[in-house]
């Protein structure tokens, strides 16, 4: 029972401190503005890029990253190895669907990348290496992001991981990044996807659907 409770405290940590959101902090920052009013109306680093410029944008998926790896430290401190598995799926789970802000967050990737690096440097690598070189051939970061998402449980068997849990973890982070991405993954099917240009904010009804 002791231990369930401790699984439960550390998803719960994980949740409560992924549903902090860097874009709308970043966003209120720069120009007192909510970024899900502009752009592509996601609070993510990429749309903060595009509508702030690439030092906010960085600054979003640097702040995204720590809040990943004090939601999986803590949840470690908790609950061991479980918790720590755990919390890092939860703080995705915040991130995207953050109870602060009615549950309309960004799509995963920032965290996503974060948690392959508390996972195993191994990981981190593999996945930023199949986002960079994606970008580089695609122009576009959506497409980046999805290959991502598809690497990250083959970047954990590759980095020797094979137990049940861990690779679970993965499936899920990798699954729910897909999910968040299928409105961009039919515009790359159907050839639509704008290529990345970071900008600086124009228009608040600029939102796609």
């Amino acid at each position: 029972m002791e231990f369930v409770l401790r699984l439960l405290a550390a998803g719960a940590v994980g949740y409560l401190l992924g549903s902090v959101s860097s874009a709308l902090a970043v966003s209120y920052a720069v120009s007192r503005k909510d970024v899900r009013n502009y752009g592509s109306g996601n609070a993510g680093a990429t749309n903060i890029a595009r509508l702030f410029g690439m030092a906010a944008g960085v600054a979003t998926f640097l702040l995204d990253g720590l809040k990943t790896v004090a939601s999986m430290a803590l949840g470690r401190l908790i609950g061991g190895y479980d918790g720590f598995l755990l919390a890092g799926v939860t703080c995705l789970l915040g991130h995207c669907f953050p109870v602060y802000f009615g549950f309309k967050g960004g799509k995963g990737v920032s965290v996503g990348a974060a948690l392959g690096l508390m996972i195993h440097w191994k990981v981190f690598v593999i996945i930023v290496a199949v986002f960079f070189v994606t970008f580089f051939l695609t122009k576009r970061v959506s497409a980046g992001s999805v290959m991502c998402a598809v690497t990250f449980l083959p970047a954990e068997l590759i980095a020797g991981f094979r137990d049940w849990k861990t690779l679970v973890m993965g499936g899920i982070c990798g699954l729910t990044v897909l999910i968040m991405h299928r409105g961009n993954i039919k515009r790359l099917l159907q050839g639509t996807e704008k290529p990345f240009k970071p900008r600086k904010l124009r228009s608040p009804r600029q939102k796609k659907k």
